[in-house]
């Protein structure tokens, strides 16, 4: 991680949960951290989990990236202060729990629209000041399991579609940026069910292995860890014991 000292990483969906834990963990290794979040007074909240002289290295901007202009807004304020981005961890999403054949349209959308469309335009964004400043970044999607194959679970409706999408999205990030000649990475980690707040009670309740956030901080170290001819492009996390 010494590449990465004093270099600039936005965390979307900071403020609790997985996103909560890879700031943290961002912070401590050294690097600045802009956590994206509604909440934005949990992102500030963190600071109490890090070393005082830690503070001045996480900032909170309040961004719904399921709407495109505060993204907008948010990455040309980040260029105004920060001067642009090095890694950015495309962590935000939600799930609606509901059935797909009676779910309300208005649900469907935006799973869709943080998942999927939140998830493609800060990577455009990012990518684009990555580029303006020449900068060989990275940009990292937490995906899931449920972005192989679908678990048997009620209730997820089209959540596991949109983790599928963000497969095939980084797969085609992956054609674009050789194409385009960078050395930009990209990189989606998967992991199995973790213990935060978008766990479904039903799927808790079943008393199953569950990961802590921190294991997949821990994966974005390890992928983010990794020397400039190394991709790691898939890293699949599940916790021992785990069924599906």
């Amino acid at each position: 991680m010494d590449r990465w000292v004093g270099k600039v990483a936005v965390v979307t969906g900071a403020s609790s949960g997985i996103g909560a834990a890879i700031a943290k963990a961002l912070v401590n290794a050294g690097m600045v951290v802009v956590g994206l979040a509604r909440r934005v007074e949990r992102v500030e909240g963190l600071k109490s989990h890090l070393r005082p002289a830690d503070h001045n290295r996480l900032h909170a901007i309040k961004c719904d990236v399921s709407k495109e202009e505060e993204i907008l807004k948010t990455f040309k304020l980040v260029e105004d202060k920060f001067g642009g981005v090095d890694v950015l961890i495309n962590n935000a999403g939600v799930l609606r729990e509901t059935s797909l054949i009676e779910a309300e349209t208005q649900k469907l959308r935006e799973v869709l629209d943080t998942n999927v469309m939140g998830l493609v335009l800060c990577s455009r964004e990012a990518f684009k000041l990555m580029k303006k400043r020449s900068v060989d970044g990275h940009i990292v999607h937490i995906n899931s399991i449920a972005g192989h194959s679908v678990p048997n679970f009620p209730n997820l409706n089209i959540y596991p579609a949109s983790k599928f999408a963000v497969t095939a999205i980084t797969e085609t990030m992956r054609h674009e940026l050789r194409t385009e000649g960078s050395k930009v990475k990209v990189t989606s980690i998967s992991p199995g069910a973790v213990k935060t707040e978008i766990l479904p009670a039903e799927i808790v309740s079943t008393g199953m292995p569950l990961l802590e956030a921190e294991d997949i901080a821990d994966g974005v170290l390890y992928v983010l860890g990794t020397p400039p001819r190394v991709q790691i492009h898939e890293l699949t996390i599940k916790p021992v014991g785990e069924t599906f």
